[in-house]
């Protein structure tokens, strides 16, 4: 297993660079100027001068390999004097905002705890929800209660989250008054009071993500857990004399939850991808909001760094969940 782990992060090293070129590229071939929304007052050597301030007047390969630089070597070492006190990334330039001026990952990190909050829960209420509908379809297939579990998952992925956000707004905040329809980014957290108050406004963005994220993970437990039921091991287990919860939870999940762990692991990075749509519905001031921010203004570090991100987290988790592959089945082995 360690081996093939090393093996993995090695080819995930190429991968990734791959990736960031390719990220590149497209952003340097997209049109649109950062300088373009500047008032038309301004004189074009000015332009020129803010250009070369933003590291613009620089070749394309000298921008893209500074980029490189400082994602994993200026970050990194800022973080470290940040944690122990040094100065390794002292007079080292980091990735600068184009719009705000700001270092990229002070701004990204700002916004982390808000998309957790919002989006973390819901995947992880989601997850919690659609294994036992799953489960419990499964087992009891064509009941009452796996007619009502194939509704729900057919309601839930195939209304839009913007429809169903809005919904909720109406009638939950407009018509009935209980929950706020604009998530509050500026509340902290300091007595009982406050935590009720940000219970309170997760309810209708979390509910929104949970059923969009539930129904497709129960779909997919139902079917894995119907296919292993019928298997042989599942017959042999019983005549043995086996309890049925035991051949059920100890035999026919485990064996189920292997396909799953893939849907499962693979959108854990859409959690710090953050829910663009329900985050614009809500105003919920997370990483999602601030990439559509990005776009809109052209901030091509902005966009550039956090893509990238999303693609460190898709490939880590992708190797994660192959891992978990090895501890749910015996059989499989990377040797």
């Amino acid at each position: 297993m360690l081996t093939y782990t090393l093996r993995r992060v090695l080819l995930a090293i190429p991968t990734l660079l791959f990736i960031s070129l390719v990220i590149f590229l497209l952003l340097e071939l997209a049109p649109g100027d950062p300088v373009a929304d500047m008032p038309l007052t301004i004189p074009p050597e000015v332009r020129e001068k803010i250009r070369a301030s933003l590291g613009l007047g620089e070749p394309v390969h000298i921008r893209y390999l500074l980029w490189l630089r400082a994602f994993f070597v200026t970050e990194p070492l800022h973080w470290i004097d940040g944690a122990f006190g040094t100065a390794f990334a002292e007079g080292q330039q980091r990735i600068i905002s184009f719009q705000s001026r700001s270092p990229v990952f002070d701004i990204i990190a700002q916004r982390v705890p808000q998309t957790l909050w919002v989006v973390g829960m819901a995947y992880l209420v989601g997850v919690l929800i659609a294994l036992p509908i799953g489960i419990i379809s499964a087992y009891r297939q064509y009941s009452w209660f796996d007619q009502l579990g194939t509704l729900f998952s057919m309601i839930g992925f195939s209304v839009p989250t913007f429809f169903t956000g809005v919904l909720l707004i109406v009638i939950f905040s407009v018509q009935l008054g209980w929950f706020p329809s604009i998530y509050d980014t500026t509340l902290r957290i300091t007595d009982w009071s406050s935590f009720l108050r940000q219970v309170n406004q997760m309810v209708l963005p979390v509910t929104v993500l949970a059923l969009f994220n539930a129904a497709q993970i129960s779909r997919f437990m139902r079917s894995a857990m119907l296919d292993n039921l019928t298997q042989d091991y599942v017959r042999t287990a019983r005549a043995k004399g086996l309890k049925e919860r035991t051949v059920v939870l100890v035999h026919v999940v485990r064996n189920s939850l292997i396909p799953v762990v893939t849907v499962i692991a693979l959108g854990i990075p859409g959690i710090f991808g953050g829910a663009i749509i329900t985050e614009q519905v809500f105003k919920v001031n997370g990483l999602g909001q601030l990439l559509i921010i990005a776009i809109q203004g052209n901030d091509i570090p902005m966009v550039m760094t956090l893509t990238f991100i999303f693609a460190v987290l898709i490939v880590l988790f992708n190797l994660i969940a192959d891992i978990l592959y090895g501890i749910l089945d015996p059989r499989i082995r990377y040797d």
